[in-house]
């Protein structure tokens, strides 16, 4: 498969503090890969490191970016602002903030498509409308016309993925796209998302704390501890044979239709960026974690079965 996006052994800092270690992710064209995790660990800022909208005290001190065979990190802002919402778009976290309040949808789409396209006020219009149409919403004519406010949560996140579309972007990331959605309107969202992905061969990175959510729509997970990535699979193998201490534990923690099983709980909480842990990030928190070693030596992330890697000295 054709890879769309590499990043390679990315180290990212807030001042003396590091924030994001060795990462490295690598996504095919045409696939859903999602990067899992809870708050905090590191993958708002892996995507943000794509992007190139991180905040200014943040700084790349090595690694790279490869899309589409060139390393974004060397890319002009110029050049990002010309590659940012044309070949790789964002759903953002919070629908309910990321329109503008003063502009109409429909102001808002043919803006976005001008700023990309070399076409007409009329034809951008022409534009708006059709993608509005695919990612169904009801009485386009109307709805074109509405300001943010008059439109619910899940009508803004459609507006935002049709602003994707209209630029017919190559690699679309989504950051928590249901977050502050209700279960039903979330569904509707990510079988939109999977949609795209199929019809016009979009590559999809999804960041996500759900794994329920990410169980039915991902063909790759990578997740993340404390800026480290520490274990990857195809979804398939990795929901049926979770390796890592820390996957097993976000596992054991999803909710079951069987009511005898209790839902466990993970001890304690993740480490702050300020935390100084020797060795392994999660020993702290990790019930396997039984040699020295844990407590002094950083676990590469290597492959234990086929295809399938794990950052872990017990496993």
């Amino acid at each position: 498969m054709d890879t769309i996006l590499e990043i390679k052994n990315l180290n990212l800092f807030f001042g003396e503090y590091q924030a994001l270690y060795d990462v490295n992710l690598k996504l095919n064209k045409g696939e859903m890969h999602a990067l899992v995790g809870e708050s905090g660990c590191g993958k708002t800022m892996t995507a943000m490191s794509v992007m190139r909208l991180l905040p200014k005290t943040a700084i790349i001190k090595s690694g790279e970016v490869i899309f589409k065979g060139e390393n974004l990190l060397y890319y002009t802002e110029k050049q990002m602002r010309e590659l940012r919402g044309n070949r790789i778009a964002l759903i953002p976290q919070d629908p309910m903030t990321s329109l503008n309040p003063l502009y109409t949808i429909g102001n808002q789409l043919v803006e976005s498509i001008r700023a990309h396209k070399k076409v007409s006020h009329h034809q951008a219009m022409r534009k708006a409308k059709e993608v509005l149409d695919l990612v169904k919403i009801p009485d386009t004519c109307s709805k074109i016309n509405n300001y943010p406010h008059e439109l619910s949560g899940g009508m803004k996140q459609r507006v935002i993925i049709a602003m994707a579309l209209a630029t017919n972007a190559e690699l679309l990331i989504a950051d928590e796209p249901t977050t502050a959605l209700d279960v039903t309107i979330q569904k509707q969202i990510m079988d939109l998302i999977d949609e795209i992905k199929k019809d016009f061969g979009t590559t999809i990175l999804l960041i996500s704390h759900d794994l329920a959510l990410v169980s039915n729509y991902t063909d790759y997970v990578s997740v993340m501890y404390s800026g480290h990535v520490v274990e990857e699979a195809s979804a398939d193998e990795f929901f049926k044979n979770p390796i890592h201490p820390y996957s097993e534990a976000l596992m054991n923690s999803l909710p079951t239709r069987n009511p005898a099983l209790k839902l466990k709980t993970i001890e304690g909480a993740p480490p702050s960026i300020q935390e100084q842990i020797a060795g392994c990030k999660f020993h702290p928190r990790c019930e396997f974690c039984s040699i020295p070693n844990c407590k002094t030596n950083i676990p590469e992330l290597k492959e234990k079965l086929p295809n399938h890697y794990a950052a872990c000295l017990m496993k």
